[in-house]
């Protein structure tokens, strides 16, 4: 038997978190937003459903293979989802759902690869 590499398992734990999260916004998308963004329109509010979606996906993929290709991609993943947000900022009605949503996405586009297992290849 041997141990998961310190890496694997800050991935694995940053991907159970991500999941977690994904599944809060699947599952009660008007609990999180009445507690953290009021102000999101009743009318939006599918989008979160659909963002909790993606995140459970996503980190799905990287509990199921915690490899640094698929953290790659996840982290691309929120990159991009972290710069759609950037126009809603000047929103007051969006402004703290995309600081929220995008500031989650850069922070995990940032940390995932930094604590991912290393490449075999050398």
């Amino acid at each position: 038997m041997t141990l998961e590499h310190p890496r694997r398992r800050l991935t694995r734990l940053l991907g159970g978190t991500g999941a977690a999260w994904g599944l809060a916004l699947l599952a009660r998308p008007d609990e999180v937003v009445d507690a953290l963004c009021p102000e999101l329109p009743r009318s939006r509010r599918w989008a979160v459903r659909l963002l909790g979606a993606r995140l459970v996906v996503q980190h799905a993929a990287v509990l199921a293979a915690p490899e640094p290709r698929v953290v790659r991609a996840g982290s691309a993943v929120d990159l991009l989802h972290a710069a759609s947000m950037v126009p809603l900022v000047r929103s007051p009605r969006y402004r703290r759902a995309a600081l929220i949503s995008g500031g989650i996405a850069a922070g995990y586009a940032a940390l995932a690869p930094a604590l991912a297992p290393r490449s075999e290849r050398r």
